[in-house]
């Protein structure tokens, strides 16, 4: 039976960081990742991927963000900068736990993280889905799935990161709408997590229409955001490559933030610009060398939607 909702906001003010001592290019997602650089051996890229995670630690912090900075500096987990794969928080105390596709990426789940949620906030379960893993059942938390936690639509790209089994049980559990569909990139290539083409904020959603491939699930897509009250704002495919979708929206002291990288910022144009800064402040952060592993701002971010302690 779906859990009694707790009203949620959609911008979260506290996230979780996992800081890399070790950052490599994960030569094991690379199959079906092509946002990801091919991995060089010879080039040593710890101090640049650590440096620019401690720095954009500090702008978020600047802007008033709360942000649990946990460092990883095992060899064996070359995304762990990437928490919001393997877990997920939600308003009225519940975490998600997730099963994650690639062996190497199972190693990031940590018990400190969970630990700290339960002492600094009100946690009242914690849903392990790991467990789906030997079925080849997988989903990728807010990777797999864009979370319109307002709303209670979860939007998913079909892929083998997003089964359809476990995206039901999920949406079962913490009663969301799946809204599932197809994407593929300008090269014909099937999007591989959904938070590479889209971003939900309070006010607006980002989105690569270009991408969707079905027309009429494309225009449901597009209404339901509207009927949320939402603005849409279209992203090329040369901006999904530039990571534009790859934003979260968060609650900072002068109120919302969207934060981004800097190559996502400058593939904007000024219009879409204006239209966000209507109700949330741009803040770009400076990752190059993380986004070489195929990811970028919105993936190196696990939101906090529990009530403090």
């Amino acid at each position: 039976m779906p859990r009694h909702v707790t009203y949620s906001v959609q911008a979260p003010s506290a996230v979780v960081m996992v800081r890399p001592h070790h950052f490599t290019v994960n030569t094991e997602t690379a199959i079906d990742n092509l946002f990801q650089s091919s991995p060089d051996t010879t080039e040593d890229l710890s101090m640049a991927a650590y440096d620019e995670i401690t720095q954009a630690a500090d702008v978020l912090r600047s802007h008033g963000v709360n942000v649990h900075l946990f460092d990883d500096t095992g060899t064996e987990t070359p995304d762990s900068v990437f928490p919001n794969n393997w877990f997920s928080t939600h308003a009225g105390g519940h975490v998600a736990i997730y099963p994650m596709k690639a062996v190497s990426r199972r190693r990031e789940r940590r018990s400190d993280v969970i630990e700290m949620l339960k002492n600094q906030y009100r946690v009242q379960e914690v849903i392990d889905y790991s467990g789906l893993e030997p079925d080849g059942l997988f989903l990728e938390g807010t990777g797999a799935m864009v979370l319109d936690h307002i709303d209670r639509v979860a939007y998913a790209v079909r892929s083998d990161r997003t089964d359809p089994i476990a995206l039901e049980r999920f949406s079962t559990h913490f009663n969301f709408e799946p809204m599932v569909f197809d994407a593929r990139d300008g090269n014909g290539v099937a999007v591989y997590h959904t938070n590479v083409l889209m971003c939900i904020a309070t006010d607006f959603a980002m989105i690569g229409l270009e991408m969707m491939t079905d027309a009429a699930r494309r225009r449901e897509v597009v209404l339901r955001l509207q009927r949320s009250g939402r603005g849409v704002i279209a992203l090329t495919n040369d901006q999904i490559a530039s990571f534009a979708g790859n934003a979260l929206e968060l609650q900072a002291n002068a109120g919302r933030i969207l934060a981004l990288s800097t190559t996502a910022f400058a593939s904007l144009s000024r219009d879409q610009r204006n239209t966000i800064e209507e109700s949330a402040e741009l803040v770009a952060l400076d990752i190059p060398t993380i986004e070489r592993a195929g990811g970028s701002v919105r993936c190196t971010l696990a939101a906090i939607h529990l009530t403090p302690r």
